[in-house]
């Protein structure tokens, strides 16, 4: 079978340093690499990657296993670090690119977002956007539950994700929902 190759980074080009947002290299240094397939919406198999914490490798390979079982349509999988999307947030989701790792704030606030740590990860967002009461990320996006490679409560991705630890962003946020975004923040100690 042929399979369509979205991403073929190295582990290097994959985790160079943000030259805007310089990232510790203990952060750096727990960050993997995930090679997955899946198929996308021109209903052919894809391979992309997607970067992660090493604690996370298993899960998001077994996510995208399921995903491929699924026919889950994916439009791509790439590093936000590639040329393509030079770790802008707001470009890699407008392309509609499920990624995860980027050393970066939480959209409006302060704090670091667990994607600043490799422990989420978002799947299709322009199809599953983050809104609040006055913004709606990404731009133009219209959640449409019906519409194939959108994400819903009932979602067996959902069930999946949650079964193995993670919180899902369409329902644990206050006040907004995050529909794209999946997390599983580290356990204490």
């Amino acid at each position: 079978m042929s399979v369509i190759i979205d991403s073929s980074m190295k582990y290097e080009g994959a985790l160079r340093q943000n030259p805007k947002m310089v990232c510790p290299a203990n952060i750096l240094d727990a960050q993997r690499i995930v090679k997955v397939r899946y198929v996308s919406f021109d209903e052919k198999h894809h391979q992309g990657q997607i970067v992660v914490h090493k604690d996370l490798v298993e899960d998001i390979h077994d996510l995208f296993l399921f995903i491929l079982h699924l026919r889950f349509p994916i439009q791509s999988v790439i590093p936000v670090s590639n040329s393509r999307f030079a770790w802008d947030d707001e470009c890699s989701m407008e392309a509609n690119n499920s990624s995860g790792f980027n050393y970066r704030k939480i959209a409006g606030k302060k704090e670091l977002s667990n994607h600043a740590f490799g422990r989420a990860f978002d799947l299709n967002p322009l199809l599953n956007p983050y809104i609040s009461s006055d913004l709606t990320l990404p731009r133009g996006a219209v959640y449409n539950p019906l519409r194939s490679g959108t994400i819903t409560k009932d979602s067996s991705i959902v069930r999946f994700l949650l079964e193995r630890g993670y919180e899902w962003g369409g329902d644990c946020f206050p006040g907004r929902v995050d529909y794209q975004h999946f997390q599983k923040p580290q356990v204490a100690l």
